[in-house]
């Protein structure tokens, strides 16, 4: 059919190919791949209180959070039900 010649010529591309795969999405990842500002910075994340007032102000901003949202969602449950009456 090829002769030895193909049959070694395939075998290196069976070998090299994988090889250059992984040596072109292996090598300079850094540049090739990156997503710029991909990660929050420090200060907008969270950070987690570790101190007694922190932990305290936090539960109140918490707090106050959930309130509000109930105050709303009452606000508008009672819109719908005159609405409805």
């Amino acid at each position: 059919m090829g002769g030895p010649n193909l049959e070694i010529f395939k075998f290196g591309m069976y070998i090299m190919f994988p090889i250059a795969w992984m040596y072109y999405f292996g090598t300079n990842l850094e540049n090739r791949f990156s997503v710029p500002d991909f990660w929050p910075k420090p200060e907008n994340t969270h950070r987690i209180p570790f101190e007694k007032e922190e932990i305290q102000g936090e539960l109140e901003r918490l707090r106050l959070k959930r309130l509000e949202r109930r105050a709303r969602r009452l606000e508008k449950e009672g819109i719908v039900a005159s609405n409805s009456s």
